[in-house]
Formats: C-alpha cells, structure tokens, sequence
C-alpha cells in the first residue's frame, strides 16, 4: 500500500494521495460513497488504476482501527 498511498507536503497540502497524482484518497473515497462504480472512476480518471482505489479502501479502513470511540467526533 505504501506504494500507492504517498503523503508529500507538497502534492495536496500534504494529504494522503494517490502514487503522488493530485488525487487524494479522501476524494476516491468520496466519490465510492456518493454512489460511482469503480468502473466509473476509471473511465473518468484514466491515469487511476483498480489497485488505487484498493489501496485507498485500505488506507481507509485502517483508519477504522481504533481503541475507543470516544476519540472520533461524529
């Protein structure tokens, strides 16, 4: 995953991204949650791979791993 999840101050003030592209894994993550297909993201975005968006479903869930959950506001 390292490969495919940079973290460059200077790319997306610094946000976690996609190989270095100027697509953070917040914004593929957005665009699942919104309703697009991978497939869809694809075709739109020529320079992702099916890798990236794994990578970013990863990135995200382990996130999730958490002791308790009184440190998240949500």
């Amino acid at each position: 995953m390292s490969e495919r999840i940079t973290v460059d101050p200077l790319v997306c003030h610094g946000k976690p991204c996609i190989r270095g592209l100027r697509y953070p894994v917040e914004n593929v993550l957005e665009w699942l949650t919104s309703g697009m297909t991978t497939e869809e993201i694809l075709a739109d975005y020529e320079d992702l791979e099916r890798e990236d968006i794994l990578a970013a479903l990863s990135y995200a869930a382990r996130l999730t791993h958490i002791n308790r959950m009184d440190c998240l506001a949500i």
